[in-house]
Order: structure tokens, then sequence, then C-alpha cells
């Protein structure tokens, strides 16, 4: 619909006619759109080059295309980080997992979620009188790689805190939009297999930690009996949490039956060792440029 026509609306005065007339105006509009769009699907069926020109002059623009350059995207991690032993010496990961002091029954039941979800988990109740870092030690003289910390506040959870033992780093990462399983439609429940692990555009050097730390709390070795896949997709620096059953339904097709839960991550804080000096922290000014993203 051109200005003109919109313009010749203004001097009606009876806002039943007006509305009839915008109503015809914008059918007639959409007709004359769809008549273009056929034509143009006919002449593209007998000559395909024109669809391929169409599609390659016709790339949309999106924050993502127009990301600001960073140099440490693809690069290689440089030197030794305290995950090396989960890489280079095979280290089976075997993850203690607890909440916040006083925690109210949503941590424990998200605390369950996780116990099915990573593999070699155990939940152990936490008591006031023991800080992070009393849990830490306690962990890694019984030879666990990492310890997850649920942060609940006022009946919803909020944060999550990674230690990879026994040195650290701390990764703390806030939580929302949550859906528990029971509210997925469909949804199935996990198994004891060891789900394969996928890991979406970590690319940046501070992704690519954040991606190791991931990939540390999961064996080497996926279980595809169980048909199972966690999937941890980055996009403009939140992480969205998917599991998924694959349901091969006959020799050619393949459906996904969601387990739960779903939830998002975002990245709040590195600190080197156990929560010692802070070595990344997101601050509200990083958001200035819209286009600027560290994941």
């Amino acid at each position: 619909m051109g200005a003109v026509d919109l313009n010749s609306l203004k001097g009606i005065k009876n806002k039943q006619k007006r509305q009839q007339l915008f109503a015809q105006l914008k059918h007639e509009h959409n007709k004359s759109r769809h008549k273009e769009r056929q034509s143009r699907a006919r002449e593209e069926r007998e000559n395909p080059e024109l669809k391929e020109k169409r599609l390659a002059e016709n790339v949309p623009e999106t924050i993502d295309s127009k990301r600001v350059f960073d140099e440490t995207v693809n690069a290689e991690v440089e030197g030794e980080d305290n995950f090396d032993s989960y890489f280079k010496e095979g280290t089976e990961p075997k993850v203690l997992i607890t909440t916040n002091a006083n925690a109210k029954k949503p941590a424990y039941e998200f605390a369950a979620m996780m116990v099915e979800i990573i593999p070699n988990a155990t939940f152990v109740k936490r008591q006031r009188k023991y800080t992070i870092k009393d849990i830490a030690d306690y962990c890694s003289n019984r030879d666990f790689t990492d310890l997850i910390v649920i942060n609940e506040d006022k009946k919803v959870v909020n944060g999550i805190t990674f230690v990879h033992l026994p040195e650290g780093p701390t990764f703390y990462f806030s939580i929302s939009s949550l859906i528990e399983r029971k509210r997925i439609t469909g949804h199935g429940q996990p198994t004891g297999h060891v789900p394969e692990l996928v890991l979406n555009n970590f690319t940046t050097r501070l992704g690519q930690s954040v991606s190791r730390l991931f990939q540390s709390l999961f064996p080497h070795r996926p279980e595809f009996v169980g048909r199972q896949v966690v999937t941890l997709h980055n996009q403009r620096d939140f992480i969205f949490f998917r599991m998924h059953r694959y349901i091969f339904r006959n020799e050619e097709k393949v459906g996904l039956q969601e387990l739960g839960p779903q939830f998002t991550l975002k990245l709040r804080r590195i600190q080197k060792g156990i929560r010692q000096d802070i070595d990344w922290e997101y601050k509200p000014e990083l958001e200035k440029d819209k286009r600027k993203f560290y994941l």
C-alpha cells in the first residue's frame, strides 16, 4: 500500500468507512504481492539461476552478520590450562552438585535434574556452616573433578556456579527462562546412558574456555545406544540448554523427543582458582555496542 492510498484515508471522517476502505486496500495489496510471487516462482522454475541470483543478492542483515571483529575468534587455545587433565590425560569426570545455604524445593528439583543429565554426578545437601571453599576442599580430597553449586532466591533458581577442581577456575552463570521437564508437552525421561554433547558457536578464546568447562563435565565416551544428546547453543552470549532423544521412525526419518529441562545461561563472571581474583566479569557497559559479543 503506497503512501498516496494511506493519505487518501485521512480525509474520510466516518470510522467504519475508513476501516472498510483500509481493509480493501490491504486485500488488494496482498493479492498483488501474491501474483508477483507466483509469477516469480514460475520464472525461477524455468530458470533456476534466477532463484540462485535472488537468494545471493537478498541476504538479510542481522546483528550476528554485523558482529564486531574479535581477533580471538577461532584462535587455538595457547599453552596449558586447568582442563588439560581432561583433554590430554582422559581423566574421568566426577561431579558433586549442591545448592546455596537454606535452599528451597525448586533448587533441589533442579539439582535432581542435573544429576540425571550429568553422568557420575552426586548430590549432597548443603550445610550452612560450609563455604564453597570448604566444599571444594572436601571434593578435592575425594577425587571429584568438578563442583556445581545451584543458587536459588525466593523460590526461583537464578544462578549456577561451576568450580573446576582442584585449582579452579570458577565460572558463575545466571539462569533464566527455566522450564521444568514436567511442563514440556510430550517430554521423555532420560536414561542412565552417557549423552552426546553438542556445543555451538563458542568461537572466541573466552568462548572456548566456557566450551572446555562444559566438555569437562561429560565423559569422553558417549553411549550412542542411549540416543541422547545434550545441546548448549550460544547465540549473542546467551547459552540455550536443551536435551533430546533421537527417535528413528523408519529407515529414512528421524525425530527428536525433548527430555528437558529448558533454560538459558549467561556468563557473569570467571574467577581464577577457587573464587579468587576475577579473570573476566560481565558489566552493563559491555552491551553499549549491540554488535559486540564475547563468546
